[in-house]
């Protein structure tokens, strides 16, 4: 690909991996992980979202790994992960087997970590919650500016009216599939539009752009069809580990109401936090913040059970 995906200095910059590995999922998709801090520290995984990659955590990653063994990976046609060889191999399911190759790839057996998804990230964690590997490896989850079904119906991208014609309109948008092509300052403009809050800095911006301009149009064509369809409320149930839940107010991709509502069906919901003038770029917006809530939960759920493993290690 000859665009350039990232930016590649400041705070947005992805940090060199430690590590990096080719995960083989169910269907023989392929998927570029990379692990980032020392072999031995609580584990951390980050699942990036809709258009996105691994660089997309650069500014959790790069805070994390100083003591955390963070992993992340690129969503199967994101990044450095092929696209699925056949319609079939995007749905949920996929997203599911892709998340659970990932933990046994990179936990040792029984090991816990925290797991973090962003967006269509969130989307995979509800997703996998009901297989027995990730019971097996999650300690807890954290759920960032994501929504388990209705989420074309409940954008706001289109300042309308709800109804019909939005949510069809809403629907053709999302899932055009022209290329976006160059990062433009309308592209920017756009695309902060849609998917940032209004005082979001231009480097945020930037950063943000290169990304989702990078993910190939067939690919966002392609997850877009399955998000449309989305419908994740029935594993809900399932995701019993305690998670916390993160939205920004002026998220127009998936409003206050999807965090509002994953709230209240979670069975241990630990938290909402709503930050404030924040977009759906949450990490990238308020990187501080979501950074804090992977650290705090990964100090409650994840390191003493880090601890309780290594004193039972003969």
């Amino acid at each position: 690909m000859s665009r350039l995906t990232h930016v590649t200095a400041g705070r947005y910059a992805p940090p060199p991996a430690r590590h990096e590995l080719v995960v083989t999922s169910a269907d023989g998709s392929r998927l570029h992980a990379e692990v980032h801090g020392e072999d031995g520290a609580p584990a951390v995984v980050l699942a990036h979202g809709w258009t996105c990659s691994t660089a997309f955590w650069a500014a959790q990653i790069r805070a994390l790994a100083a003591d955390h063994r963070v992993i992340a990976y690129d969503q199967r046609g994101h990044g450095r992960s092929p696209a699925a060889a056949h319609a079939a191999g995007y749905s949920t399911t996929a997203l599911a087997d892709d998340l659970v190759a990932v933990l046994k790839a990179t936990l040792a057996p029984g090991e816990k970590a925290l797991v973090a998804g962003h967006s269509m990230g969130g989307m995979t964690v509800m997703a996998a919650a009901g297989r027995p590997e990730f019971a097996e490896h999650a300690a807890a989850a954290l759920l960032c500016s994501t929504g388990s079904g209705r989420l074309v119906a409940q954008s706001l991208v289109l300042p309308w009216r709800p109804g019909r014609a939005r949510t069809r309109l809403t629907g053709a948008v999302l899932g055009a599939r022209a290329p976006l092509g160059p990062v433009t300052p309308v592209a920017r403009a756009v695309l902060k539009y849609a998917t940032m809050g209004p005082g979001s800095a231009p480097d945020a911006v930037e950063a943000c752009a290169r990304i989702v301009h990078a993910c190939p149009a067939r690919v966002r064509h392609a997850w877009s069809g399955v998000l449309a369809g989305l419908d994740l409320d029935a594993q809900l149930a399932a995701l019993t580990v305690p998670t916390a839940v993160i939205a920004g107010t002026d998220d127009r991709l998936t409003p206050l109401v999807h965090a509002r509502g994953l709230a209240a069906a979670l069975p241990h919901c630990v938290g909402l936090t709503e930050l404030t003038g924040m977009g759906h770029m949450t990490p990238v917006e308020a990187p501080e913040a979501v950074t804090a809530a992977v650290r705090e939960l990964a100090r409650l759920y994840v390191a003493q059970n880090h601890n309780d493993a290594k004193e039972k290690t003969p």
